[in-house]
């Protein structure tokens, strides 16, 4: 089970990037982080996430 966000889904191991696009999360505007740990962007199609664990899944709020 990978958590995102506190909620477990059940999902083979894949890309962060294929994360973000299984879970219709726009990649604009968005900052993600595995098992407390940055991913840089340009890292998202090589970085795996496999069963057990914990995304956080960030995303920019406009406001003033």
């Amino acid at each position: 089970m990978i958590t995102v966000n506190g909620e477990g889904h059940e999902l083979p191991p894949m890309s962060v990037a294929s994360l973000l696009a299984q879970l219709r999360v726009p990649s604009r505007g968005v900052a993600v982080a595995l098992n407390g740990e940055i991913v840089t962007r340009s890292t998202w199609e090589s970085v795996v996430v496999e069963d057990g664990d914990v995304v956080e899944i960030l995303t920019a709020a406009a406001g003033g």
